[in-house]
């Protein structure tokens, strides 16, 4: 799994001196133990476990003893106001890590995430969908975790991309990563996770996607749209409610929901066209199902917010 939270991602052509999330496939070696709890300047309990010295040791995996408490240690640190600790460190271990935990981790580590979309701090509620991304793309699945994440997308409020002191929340992009993690899952039903895609478009915001959440949200429809079980009619019904949107607009300045939300269908498009690769670094394109008629009904739901299209 690649996350790229930074423009542009490292990998893609035709761009040098790129920076990128460092996700780490962990090392072998020596174990590592946490340390005692501190608190943060914030207020926030904080390991004095030197994460940084982990990574830079190759990810070290927790000796036996030690499991629980490191993963619980990592899994608080996800909801730090510290940026370095929580992005950079927290998440870089533990997204290494969740391929070789027990099946019996891996599921309590995705109850607490599913929580999190709960929890009153903006940092804890988007980094917690970056996680529960990486244990269902490893086949582990449970309708709690899709339920309290669809409950908290479409509602969402806090959308900023980039904070000065938070840094990354990018709540719509992490959120669009575990929407497409759920789309590839072959125990979730992909036509009401393009409706949830359609209500966290249309919901009412004054953040214009300034960080490539167009993007990260259109890649999502389109692995969920790669499902070959999803009928003619459930590959283009999504779209109706944005269609009624685009019909009732009026002249003047252009909501900032409808220019998100033309903008991802536009890239949606290109995918219907093109087709879609498996992830961000490259694979052969996988042509989406339905792509001609999807590709149609893209068409003619952006020329209602654009009249001077063909």
């Amino acid at each position: 799994m690649l996350r790229v939270d930074r423009w542009p991602p490292d990998g893609l052509p035709g761009f040098g001196g790129l920076v990128h999330d460092h996700i780490l496939a962990c090392g072998s070696g020596s174990n590592v133990r946490p340390g005692a709890v501190g608190r943060e300047p914030w207020g926030y309990p904080c390991a004095v476990t030197d994460w940084r010295a982990v990574i830079d040791d190759g990810g070290l995996r927790p000796d036996e003893d030690s499991r629980a408490d490191v993963l619980a240690e990592l899994s608080e640190a996800l909801r730090s106001p510290d940026p370095v600790l929580r992005d950079e460190q927290a998440y870089t271990l533990l997204v290494g890590w969740i391929p070789d935990l027990r099946p019996a981790e891996r599921r309590a580590l995705g109850d607490q995430m599913a929580a999190r979309f709960g929890d009153p701090e903006i940092q804890a509620r988007t980094f917690a969908p970056l996680i529960l991304a990486a244990i269902v793309e490893q086949g582990d699945y449970q309708p709690s975790w899709l339920a309290a994440f669809a409950q908290w997308y479409p509602a969402e409020t806090d959308l900023r991309g980039y904070d000065p002191e938070l840094g990354w929340l990018h709540a719509v992009a992490h959120g669009a990563d575990l929407l497409g993690a759920f789309g590839l899952c072959p125990q979730v039903d992909p036509a009401p996770l393009l409706d949830l895609a359609a209500a966290r478009l249309l919901a009412r915001t004054a953040y214009v996607f300034a960080h490539q959440e167009d993007d990260r949200l259109a890649f999502a429809v389109g692995r969920t749209l790669t499902r070959n079980e999803l009928s003619e009619a459930d590959a283009v019904r999504w779209l109706d409610p944005i269609a009624t949107e685009f019909a009732a607009g009026e002249p003047g300045p252009v909501p900032p929901f409808a220019s998100n939300t033309m903008r991802t269908l536009r890239v949606l498009y290109l995918m219907a066209d093109r087709g879609i690769r498996p992830d961000w670094s490259g694979g052969r394109p996988v042509l989406l199902a339905h792509h001609e008629i999807l590709r149609q009904r893209l068409a003619d739901v952006l020329a209602l917010a654009a009249p001077f299209t063909g």
